[in-house]
């Protein structure tokens, strides 16, 4: 007689006997080492070898796409706008006029003669700043419905630096054209955001024509009401327009080759704008100081 052979053991877990292996490898695995696939099931080393020799998904402007598809920086700008609504809210001890005896609505608010006296947090802080519960509500929907796909399709570091880019954009703007004026609110960043929008549907070839009729509402309800910020908001649709041209158009007009030169083509031009939009704050807080 021939003694009994012994059970097979797991790979990973030599005290579990198995009868199972993976159809990839043919080697033994116990059930919590394989995964379901297409054709039977594969263990956890091939799955991690597949995925290595896999091709690199990229976002449309060449960086490596998230492999969680959360929107997590759409999510904490919210977040962020929220918390600094409440902050003023409750020094202010008022949800309607919030604006009023808040310390950090007055350090904050744009105002273009303090910014030329040196107090360029109001730049960007500004744009975190909201006169009342439906301007921030009105501004964080918007944010909420095209901020998410815009960061997915353009990868989180480049979603965040467009927003970013426009809010220095309506604030340049804001500096040139309207100094006088006390500017609050996420609304510059948000319509740079309606660009980007626009700019990588005609990317993808898709109709971008209901974004530009509403792009078209907006700025004129801009120039229609009084008490809005008309420059804040075009100086951002200019500023994440052109933030989404450098990123998704200008790599393939200077024929970047790889994927490396396309990201560099694109973080250039974003960081160009950026310092345009600074140099313009400057000269404008000069031209105010002088």
């Amino acid at each position: 007689m021939n003694p009994q052979q012994p059970a097979p053991v797991c790979m990973r877990h030599p005290d579990r006997p198995t009868g199972l292996s993976c159809t990839r490898c043919g080697r033994p695995a116990c059930h919590e080492c394989l995964r379901p696939a297409s054709v039977g099931q594969h263990c956890v080393d091939c799955l991690r070898a597949g995925q290595r020799n896999a091709p690199q998904v990229r976002t449309l402007a060449a960086a490596a796409a998230p492999r969680v598809k959360i929107p997590y920086v759409t999510y904490a700008l919210i977040a962020v706008n929220v918390l600094v609504f409440g902050a003023t809210a409750a020094q202010s001890r008022d949800l309607l006029d919030n604006y009023r005896g808040s310390a950090l609505f007055l350090d904050w608010v744009m105002y273009p003669p303090a910014v030329a006296s040196g107090d360029w947090v109001r730049v960007l802080g500004s744009g975190f700043l909201h006169y009342g519960p439906i301007h921030l509500l009105l501004n964080m929907f918007a944010l909420y419905v095209v901020g998410r796909d815009i960061e997915l399709v353009l990868g989180r570091a480049r979603y965040l630096a467009v927003y970013l880019v426009s809010l220095l954009g309506g604030s340049a703007a804001v500096m040139v054209f309207s100094q006088d004026s006390l500017t609050a609110g996420a609304s510059g960043a948000v319509y740079g955001t309606f660009g980007a929008v626009t700019v990588i549907l005609i990317r993808l070839r898709q109709n971008a024509n209901s974004m530009l009729i509403l792009i078209g509402i907006n700025v004129f309800i801009s120039f229609s009401l009084p008490g809005i910020s008309l420059w804040g908001h075009l100086g951002g649709l200019a500023a994440g327009t052109l933030a989404t041209l450098g990123m998704v158009f200008l790599p393939g007009w200077l024929k970047a080759r790889t994927p490396q030169a396309a990201q560099l083509v694109g973080w250039v031009s974003l960081a160009a704008l950026a310092l345009v939009s600074v140099g313009v704050i400057g000269a404008a807080s000069v031209s105010l100081t002088g």
